[in-house]
């Protein structure tokens, strides 16, 4: 039994994963913290750049690790307003879509969930174009819960 075991973990050890990275800009739509909707546009204009590396295994579940500057742009003036840790588990669905189970880090102190809906939509040469949809739900740092939507786009290296 423990033989049968240790062969079959062997197997799956030699089934070769694969290794890519991605760019995109992450542009949140809407939020909803205490009955109040937010629209991103209405005082200012917030955007992130997701950089990240995914650990795909064919036709299985893969490991992604993401990192998400943000910049807040209000009154004429810019900065870098939040940066988010993004770690999570890629279940792929069929037909280039994939579910993204995230977990969420913030440097303003919140964390939570964040669902994502991913598809490819086109191959070049050089790598995959990509549309999302990511949800982000987020607590703590003395706030009420929050839930929110994004349109995500980038380039798979």
């Amino acid at each position: 039994m423990i033989i049968i075991l240790l062969s079959s973990l062997h197997l799956r050890a030699q089934q070769p994963s694969k290794l890519v990275a991605y760019v995109g800009i992450v542009n949140p739509i809407v939020s909803l913290s205490s009955g109040t909707i937010t629209p991103n546009f209405k005082d200012s204009y917030q955007v992130g750049m997701p950089t990240g590396i995914n650990i795909l295994r064919e036709g299985h579940l893969g490991f992604s690790l993401e990192m998400v500057p943000y910049i807040k742009i209000a009154s004429g003036n810019s900065k870098m307003s939040n940066f988010l840790f993004h770690p999570g588990v890629l279940f792929p669905i069929g037909k280039e879509f994939t579910f993204i189970a995230r977990v969420a880090f913030e440097t303003s102190g919140r964390y939570g969930l964040t669902p994502v809906l991913s598809k490819v939509i086109t191959h070049g040469q050089a790598g995959k174009l990509f549309l999302a949809t990511p949800f982000p739900v987020r607590f703590g740092n003395e706030q009420k819960i929050s839930i929110a939507a994004a349109f995500q786009f980038g380039y798979i290296f």
